[in-house]
């Protein structure tokens, strides 16, 4: 498969968050405004793109080598993960302090967040190649930022709605995340 259609696959066919359902809490929890949205979405990006590549290596030069991936594949993702987690947050703590906080608690929990561990696991599933795993974890990334980015700015325009006592806060928020994976769904068949 070439890396042009695993990027496209991975940003709008299969979208972690509006195909897989991954990733959902920082998807509700961070999409209320479009700065932390793009903040959340481009830590999530970097962390996703290091994960395809650090992950690769770690399953086939360590791994594999000592025969050890049926049983140490997940910890180690895990580790790995948590790790380069740890190196965006020390990162944005400095350099961009309003953004940390803004952030709050959904940094750190981009470490137990379920879209990035699958994407370690599919692409090792899928046998990707060293570039093939970089490029899916991009891909990935950048459709991650982009449901974000969308989600944010139908919830900054529902602000100004006048919307019924019953559906305002989370029911109008998941009512609309399921309206955006079912208009999702329809690019899986342009791509067939």
């Amino acid at each position: 498969m070439g890396l042009f259609t695993i990027f496209i696959a991975a940003v709008v066919v299969n979208n972690f968050i509006l195909y897989y359902f991954l990733g959902l809490c920082p998807f509700i929890g961070v999409s209320g405004r479009l700065k932390s949205a793009f903040g959340m979405g481009c830590s999530a990006t970097f962390v996703m793109t290091l994960t395809g590549m650090v992950t690769w290596l770690v399953d086939h030069y360590i791994l594999k080598a000592a025969g050890v991936d049926a049983f140490l594949t997940y910890v180690s993702f895990i580790l790995v993960i948590a790790s380069l987690v740890q190196l965006v947050e020390m990162y944005l703590h400095k350099a961009v302090p309003e953004l940390y906080r803004a952030l709050g608690i959904f940094l750190p929990l981009i470490t137990t967040n379920c879209a990035v561990l699958g994407l370690a696991l599919l692409a090792s599933l899928r046998s990707y190649t060293l570039a093939q795993s970089t490029i899916f974890g991009f891909g990935a990334g950048v459709g991650f930022t982009m449901a974000l980015l969308i989600m944010a700015g139908i919830r900054e325009q529902l602000d100004f709605a006048d919307v019924p006592p019953a559906l305002r806060g989370i029911s109008l928020t998941l009512i609309t995340a399921g309206l955006l994976a079912l208009a999702f769904m329809g690019f899986g068949g342009i791509m067939k």
